[in-house]
């Protein structure tokens, strides 16, 4: 059994999902989703329920069977004594394999045990692109579109539109996460739209954010422009998926825009990232970023 460790918003989650459904085929074993941490985390609440995943939660019970495995006294004292004479056996070997922050994608997720407990945010591409089909398939909306949201995905549809994500939040009010991740300036969107304008006839930009009146006041550009601000009270998702529907993205530095671009399936879309992920500059994020997306 693989248990994946659920943490953070939506986007995160969808990572922590991803991976933890690659490794549980790869094992041929059942996943299962641990979502007490959110029982302590007040910020963030379990969000994968829109989705059409394999949904099954573990109990506290199989989470601490995976964790802290039982062994059987001759078991214990055989590999007791084998330890005084080969050492531990490596970090991928242990019932939990937590993530490095300093390492982007780690191969060793694939020599895990069969049971194991994931901790981590797994942020790369590689942990799930071998089943990219399956996750697709998984990661489609359960809820019907309203209207608005509806409407606007008919302009999607009918433009040359490039969807805009500006994350700030927590990414402003709060200290510590400040200090980790930082915000995208406004001279990184100006450089995108720059960019996109020059390589897409008469672009339409959606703009999504978290702050959205923040957005409107501050992001003037003299293109179309439509800003997405109905989505709120637990809907995040429907912003996601109108972010899908855009033909191109400017991402910001937020896992839930990178889906937002990752979803949307089309061949010759445009991705712009930032070049700067995190503000710490120990952070590996070689791996974060797809092949063919832009960073700016």
């Amino acid at each position: 059994m693989v248990i994946v460790r659920l943490i953070g918003g939506l986007g995160n989650q969808m990572f922590q999902y991803a991976a933890g459904r690659s490794l549980a085929l790869r094992h041929g074993v059942a996943l299962k989703l641990d979502i007490s941490g959110f029982a302590d985390y007040p910020l963030r609440r379990y969000s994968l329920g829109c989705f059409n995943i394999v949904e099954e939660f573990a109990s506290p019970e199989e989470i601490a069977r995976v964790k802290s495995p039982p062994r059987r006294r001759l078991v214990r004292l055989i590999r007791r004594a084998w330890r005084k004479v080969a050492g531990p056996p490596p970090y991928y070997r242990q019932p939990v394999f937590q993530e490095s922050m300093l390492r982007p994608f780690d191969p060793n997720i694939w020599r895990t045990p069969r049971d194991v407990y994931l901790d981590g945010y797994w942020q790369s591409e590689k942990y799930f692109k071998d089943i990219e089909h399956i996750i697709r398939s998984e990661f489609t909306f359960r809820p019907e579109q309203d209207l608005q949201s509806r409407d606007i995905a008919a302009m999607i549809a009918e433009t040359n539109s490039v969807s805009i994500h500006v994350r700030r939040g927590d990414y402003v009010s709060n200290p510590l996460t400040n200090r980790v991740h930082g915000v995208c300036g406004l001279d990184y969107y100006a450089a995108c739209v720059r960019f996109m304008a020059d390589r897409v006839g008469k672009p339409h930009f959606f703009v999504f954010s978290d702050e959205p009146e923040w957005a409107a006041e501050n992001l003037r550009f003299a293109y179309p422009m439509t800003f997405v601000t109905h989505n709120r009270d637990g809907r995040e998702y429907e912003d996601l998926r109108l972010m899908s529907l855009c033909r191109h993205h400017i991402i910001a530095n937020s896992s839930f825009s990178w889906w937002g671009a990752w979803l949307n399936a089309r061949a010759g879309k445009i991705v712009l990232a930032p070049q700067r992920w995190f503000n710490e500059p120990d952070r590996d994020t070689s791996d974060l970023v797809p092949d063919g997306w832009i960073r700016v």
